[in-house]
């Protein structure tokens, strides 16, 4: 656990955070780790703490009430959560999951030190609108995605997101029809139809990407 400023100049936004600014900000606020797998909110839970991710990767997405998952967006190292910044500003409760896909390491901004600081610094107030619009101008891509674009597109251009070096995507079918927002049955039919014609090959819980040259033209043709 951090406990001195350092982490502060992991956010770009924050640099020219004026001393007084920064020397509050340390002190209330804290650092906080957790491992994979755990639940960083859940939909009905208040939002407390503004949270900077310092490492790690963390899932948010949304369940309809047919129990449908649809992936809304990840949150990387050095960015914020947009959800909890418009729950925070709007003082509303969470609706939709964060799970963190890797161990995690997050700055945790509470809503006193939050409020304090907008009102305050105007360096901060332009780093948390500054990145709410941003993730807001993704989120309007991502419907723009799933209502206008076809899915072997979409699904070629996750795969090439998601694929480690080696080429490997470690997530089920099933993992993969939330990501898009679409039925596990549709993801195996376009995977299948990728494996004909030499881009994949598939195994328990992964997807190798033998073809990739293949899978980058067709998500270019978006």
């Amino acid at each position: 656990m951090e406990t001195d400023d350092s982490w502060i100049d992991r956010f770009a936004g924050l640099a020219g955070l004026p001393q007084d600014i920064r020397a509050d900000l340390t002190a209330g606020s804290q650092t906080v780790s957790v491992p994979a797998g755990t639940q960083i909110f859940a939909p009905g839970q208040s939002a407390d703490n503004l949270m900077l991710l310092l490492d790690g990767l963390v899932r948010v997405q949304q369940r309809s009430e047919t129990g449908r998952e649809v992936f809304l967006y990840r949150v990387h190292a050095g960015e914020s959560c947009i959800l909890t910044t418009a729950c925070m500003l709007a003082f509303e409760d969470y609706s939709a999951d964060g799970i963190a896909e890797t161990d995690v390491t997050a700055a945790l901004i509470p809503r006193a030190t939050f409020d304090d600081l907008v009102a305050r610094s105007r360096v901060f107030r332009e780093f948390v609108y500054t990145a709410y619009s941003r993730r807001i101008t993704d989120l309007f891509a991502l419907i723009d995605d799933i209502v206008f674009q076809k899915l072997d597109v979409r699904l070629a251009a996750r795969l090439l997101e998601l694929a480690d070096d080696g080429g490997i995507v470690r997530a089920t079918h099933a993992v993969l029809a939330t990501e898009l927002g679409t039925a596990r049955e549709v993801i195996s039919r376009t995977l299948a139809e990728f494996h004909r014609r030499g881009w994949v090959e598939q195994s328990r819980g992964q997807v190798d990407l033998v073809g990739r040259e293949g899978l980058e033209r067709l998500a270019r043709s978006a």
